[in-house]
């Protein structure tokens, strides 16, 4: 967008709706423009919150913002984030790591082809893999300053509501209205204005519609849902909250472990695990499923709610004036933590999208990035497991969009050529974040690994010493980084002093 509106208006706050705030005055500053924005959110709307996970996009975000990290991590109860510990998906005892640091920017490709042929887990060659197998922080401390372990950008995991809050108290000049909408006035154009409850009018240049399921702007324009429910096996989701007890350590990953039905994501903050079971209602029941993960766990729960899952996305989230955002434009089970880096993505879309064309190039860009995100949480569900009613129905039916990959990486291990590149060179699902999972559920072909090597011995012995010295190196940076918990505390005691 090479021209900043004059007037925004946001109607919805929570993370998605100050993420836009943030990043679309920070655009118009970059730009020397001028602009007035004004976010619509009312205190009488609760938040679930039991937990979210990023991408490392969101770290990007905060600094490209100039916001403290150290005091993000503080004021929000986050924790470190170094990826996934997928548990019970490719069979019951069966447990990998799907780590989010990207070792090609610093070896180069081919290292996932050497761990593959030499039967290793490709996980091994990844500082990320080390910390969180030592519960680690992602710094060390040397003469009384902290150090960084490497160059990878980590993610995170807080409450939303906490992590909202803040973002909004890094946004000055936006103006807040505590106040909901009572009614939208469209015309050719989009929308005309918004009435509030309250009886003020608003009118602005761009409305961007961070309402969620209500979707309260961009459904009166006539945005159509396409629903993934023939993709995605999923359909509920019961979310709860699990002490943490004192002195307990902190996981710096988030756990996504499969049951009988679905999975459960176990998300550390702080002070507590936000947690939830993803489930078919098809297979179980809400009274089912509690007492299925009770059993699991050996302790009762306090379902906060039992919350239906209709997976999809908009046929549009840009129509006329009006942009949706957030689970306002799409929404898929907390597999692989797209949801509010697809909100980051978009919006640096909607801020550097030539203005020719801009409204369908987006809408094609942010279809194809829903659309891919689905059929990578998919391929997580091509499993050895047919011990419930579940799994083997999963089994029966995985869509063209996994087998035809599949086929294809029978034959060659993915390759980055294998995914069009995404608009902008945004970061987006590509062969980095498929591979550990595809080697974690023992779909990665050892011949193929093979045979891409087999005609260049040279290149071969120099992955071989590669990877053996990053696997030594991260295994002696890990160890010299501070415990994770203790760091986190450490953050509030600094700010005491």
């Amino acid at each position: 967008m090479t021209q900043a509106p004059a007037r925004i208006v946001i109607v919805g706050g929570g993370t998605a709706g100050w993420l836009a705030a943030l990043m679309l005055a920070d655009q118009a500053r970059r730009a020397g423009q001028a602009g007035e924005i004004t976010v619509v959110e009312s205190s009488r709307i609760g938040t679930i919150g039991v937990g979210e996970g990023t991408t490392a996009v969101f770290r990007q975000m905060l600094q490209h913002l100039g916001i403290d990290e150290m005091a993000f991590l503080r004021e929000t109860g986050a924790t470190v984030k170094y990826g996934i510990r997928h548990r019970d998906w490719r069979r019951v005892g069966h447990s990998y790591d799907g780590p989010i640091d990207d070792i090609a920017q610093v070896a180069g490709p081919g290292l996932d082809t050497y761990a593959v042929a030499s039967g290793r887990s490709v996980a091994e060659a990844h500082l990320f893999t080390h910390l969180m197998a030592r519960r680690r922080a992602p710094f060390g401390e040397r003469d009384g300053r902290r150090v960084a372990a490497g160059p990878f950008h980590f993610a995170y995991h807080f409450d939303q509501a906490r992590a909202g809050a803040f973002l909004k108290r890094h946004a000055p000049g936006v103006r807040c209205i505590d106040d909901q909408v009572k009614g939208v006035e469209t015309g050719e154009d989009g929308i005309k204005s918004l009435t509030l409850e309250s009886g003020q009018r608003l009118s602005a240049d761009l409305y961007v519609d961070c309402t969620g399921f209500a979707r309260a702007l961009i459904g009166p324009l006539g945005a159509q849902w396409i629903g993934f429910g023939d993709v995605l096996p999923v359909n509920r989701a019961m979310p709860f909250w699990i002490d943490l007890a004192e002195g307990e350590e902190i996981d710096p990953v988030t756990l996504a472990w499969a049951q009988g039905a679905g999975w459960m994501w176990k998300i550390p903050t702080q002070e507590r695990y936000g947690c939830g079971y993803v489930y078919s209602d098809a297979h179980t029941t809400p009274e089912a499923a509690q007492a299925e993960i009770e059993a699991v766990l050996g302790h009762r729960i306090e379902p906060r709610r039992d919350i239906r899952i209709n997976a999809g996305r908009l046929d549009r989230a840009w129509i006329g004036n009006c942009v949706a955002l957030g689970l306002s434009s799409s929404f898929l089970e907390p597999l692989e933590a797209t949801s509010i880096h697809g909100t980051i993505v978009q919006l640096m879309l909607l801020t550097g999208l030539p203005e020719a064309g801009r409204a369908a190039a987006y809408n094609a860009a942010v279809a194809r990035q829903v659309d891919d995100f689905r059929d990578f949480i998919r391929m997580h569900y091509v499993s050895e497991r047919r011990d419930t009613p579940f799994w083997r129905d999963v089994a029966a039916s995985h869509p063209p969009a996994v087998t035809d990959r599949l086929a294809q990486w029978a034959e060659a291990m993915p390759q980055r050529r294998d995914f069009t590149p995404f608009p902008l060179g945004l970061p987006h699902v590509e062969q980095q974040l498929y591979t550990p999972v595809l080697d974690g559920l023992g779909l990665l072909s050892q011949r193929a690994a093979k045979a891409a090597l087999a005609n260049d011995p040279r290149r071969r012995a120099a992955l071989r010493r590669t990877h053996g010295a990053l696997v030594s190196e991260y295994r002696r940076a890990a160890g010299k980084c501070l415990p994770h918990r203790p760091f986190l505390q450490s953050l509030q005691e600094d700010f005491a002093i």
